[in-house]
């Protein structure tokens, strides 16, 4: 049962019970003591920030803690015992703080195991922290399991809640996460600018858009479309198997029809056997704390993609076509033009992650329910870190439309998450 409902205009909220405090996340005693920290992790989003506010707005109004810490580049900082002082924000500051995108805090990309865990849950001691709030994805998600798990064995009582982010929308028990809707208005609006841009000069466009295991940011560019010859005309997901001579096909088909072609590819495509395409391409590639190969960083993908185009694919001339690729990159994810529902639902989400905990319950997650689409409507409710942690989940199959498409039922998901988007016109 959803706990908290927030209604289509900016405000709209009606608060209910905070949650039972029960469920494998185990219950303490109610109310809050001693003093609480506040993390960010994994990539910064446009509305990562709201969420650090509303923990701290919600700390000050329950009231109970003493101190309110913030940890300098998450739990990276925090085991080396390097906290700020957040309680002596005021009202004004905190105001410009949550509309400021990317994490005022830092962030860390580090995969604690156990023992890096018993570093963290050390200073907490030291610190008296008896209040652990770290906002993040999967993988932040099961840092704060580890934390929790540890505090038990060792009879500590601090309670650790997991406040929702990721771009990706991969995190399980959702309908969405903070930081998806923003970054899918980014992918929206910046396909409609390239759409115009390859009408007025004609040629195949490939754009990258982030996405290692789920669609959904890469999807958001069906957004974009007004017209029936609008871009993208090409959506390739993840979750179907990529297959460059097929890839070949579908441009050359899309091109003689229209003169022009716009894609939109997920940088985490794979094949049929269920390896990244960008991988196969990056021989001796880096990879990250968490093992994973290093997507974002490179064009190599979208380069490999226009040199397929460019070998294979000629115009009426006979000569190759003009292609270009971009990688939209870490652009996506901090745009100055967050979406008002998701502004709205950070915000809330942090400050339902402090009545969880207020409430007793000594670990959890928050999740975002969807309880009506017209008027869109959400609620918060809290969920086992066990259902969440390291966990990742992918577009379901009513969302996609063959090989390159995405459906109607995932624009009407996507279309108010976003928000209104720009009107153009064309001759």
């Amino acid at each position: 049962m959803a706990d908290e409902t927030h209604g289509k205009r900016e405000g709209a909220t009606r608060r209910g019970r905070a949650g039972s405090g029960g469920g494998r996340g185990g219950s303490g005693t109610r109310g809050l003591r001693g003093n609480a920290v506040i993390g960010q992790s994994g990539g910064p989003t446009a509305v990562i920030n709201q969420s650090l506010v509303g923990v701290i707005e919600a700390l000050r109004a329950i009231g109970g803690v003493k101190k309110i810490y913030g940890m300098r580049h998450g739990v990276s900082g925090m085991r080396q015992g390097d906290v700020v002082d957040l309680g002596r924000l005021r009202p004004d500051a905190l105001k410009r703080l949550a509309a400021t995108p990317s994490a005022a805090l830092g962030s860390s990309r580090d995969k604690p195991d156990p023992e890096y865990c018993r570093a963290i849950l050390e200073r907490c001691r030291e610190l008296d922290i008896r209040s652990f709030f770290y906002i993040g994805g999967n993988d932040s998600s099961d840092t704060c399991r580890i934390v929790c798990e540890l505090a038990h064995a060792e009879g500590y009582e601090m309670r650790c809640i997991h406040v929702p982010k990721t771009v990706d929308n991969d995190l399980m028990e959702s309908d969405h996460t903070p930081g998806y809707p923003s970054a899918a208005r980014f992918v929206a609006t910046a396909f409609m600018a390239d759409n115009l841009d390859n009408r007025a000069l004609p040629g195949v466009k490939i754009n990258v858009v982030m996405g290692r295991n789920a669609g959904f940011l890469t999807a958001a560019a069906a957004l974009a479309r007004r017209r029936e010859d609008d871009g993208p005309h090409l959506i390739y997901l993840p979750e179907v198997p990529f297959n460059t001579r097929r890839f070949l096909v579908d441009v050359e088909n899309v091109y003689r029809r229209l003169g022009r072609c716009q894609v939109a590819v997920s940088e985490g495509v794979q094949d049929d056997e269920g390896r990244p395409i960008a991988a196969t391409l990056l021989a001796g590639a880096d990879v990250d704390a968490h093992g994973n190969v290093q997507l974002s960083g490179t064009g190599v993908l979208g380069d490999a993609l226009a040199d397929l185009v460019k070998k294979n694919i000629t115009n009426a001339a006979g000569k190759p076509v003009r292609v270009r690729a971009d990688t939209f990159g870490y652009l996506q994810r901090c745009w100055p033009d967050a979406s008002r529902v998701d502004a709205r639902e950070a915000r809330a989400a942090g400050r339902y992650a402090v009545r969880l905990a207020a409430a007793g319950r000594m670990s959890g997650s928050v999740a975002i329910v969807r309880t009506s689409n017209r008027p869109y409507r959400s609620a918060m409710k809290a969920v086992e870190l066990a259902d969440v942690a390291a966990k990742t989940r992918r577009m379901p199959p009513e969302f996609i439309d063959g090989m390159n498409d995405v459906t109607p039922a995932f624009l009407r998901y996507a279309a108010p998450l976003v928000g209104d988007l720009p009107e153009t016109a064309v001759l």
